[in-house]
């Protein structure tokens, strides 16, 4: 248990996120964090509103992921869907959406995810902080085979992929895209 409270402590500022749809979740895993010691950054919504915007939370909360200003994030919106799509729009993130266990460490070690979604809608109030929990705790294993497809994946941010797509055989058109 020792062991497990160290790793824990080594993640300490955590950024959370919601639409209407994530604002309950949202507040019971902020509550959860702070008593279990973490800063907390809250992105909102600070309200329940019907007609809010998940990337109106979502992309600020994925930008502070991204620049390093946090350790990890948490994004919720009503399926968690949206929450994920959107925080992979914003270069550096790994955001997944993510309601089962291994896959909470799995996603950490092998692919360096650095933010989870949950669906506020989907999923329960307690497997979502047992899920919060085994994100947190997850490192990067840093193994080469892992860092050399996340290098591939960083290079997708970095480059327009349009032309590579039209030029590539297999896509079948051999031809330039009209831009």
């Amino acid at each position: 248990m020792a062991d497990q409270l160290t790793i824990l402590q080594k993640t300490k500022r955590i950024g959370i996120a919601a639409d209407h749809g994530g604002y309950e979740l949202r507040e019971y895993l902020a509550g959860k964090l702070r008593g279990a010691g973490y800063e907390v950054i809250d992105f909102g919504d600070g309200r329940p509103k019907v007609d809010d915007d998940f990337p109106d939370f979502i992309v600020p909360l994925a930008r502070a992921v991204a620049a390093g200003t946090l350790d990890r994030g948490v994004g919720i919106c009503g399926s968690g869907v949206g929450a994920s799509v959107c925080a992979n729009k914003v270069a550096g993130v790994r955001a997944c959406l993510i309601h089962e266990n291994f896959s909470a460490h799995q996603g950490v070690e092998d692919d360096d995810l650095n933010l989870i979604c949950f669906g506020g809608l989907v999923i329960g109030h307690a497997l979502a902080w047992e899920l919060t929990q085994t994100f947190l705790a997850a490192r990067f294993t840093g193994a080469e085979r892992f860092r050399r497809r996340l290098a591939k994946v960083a290079d997708l941010e970095n480059k327009p992929w349009i032309q590579e797509y039209h030029d590539d055989k297999r896509t079948g058109t051999g031809q330039k895209p009209k831009l």
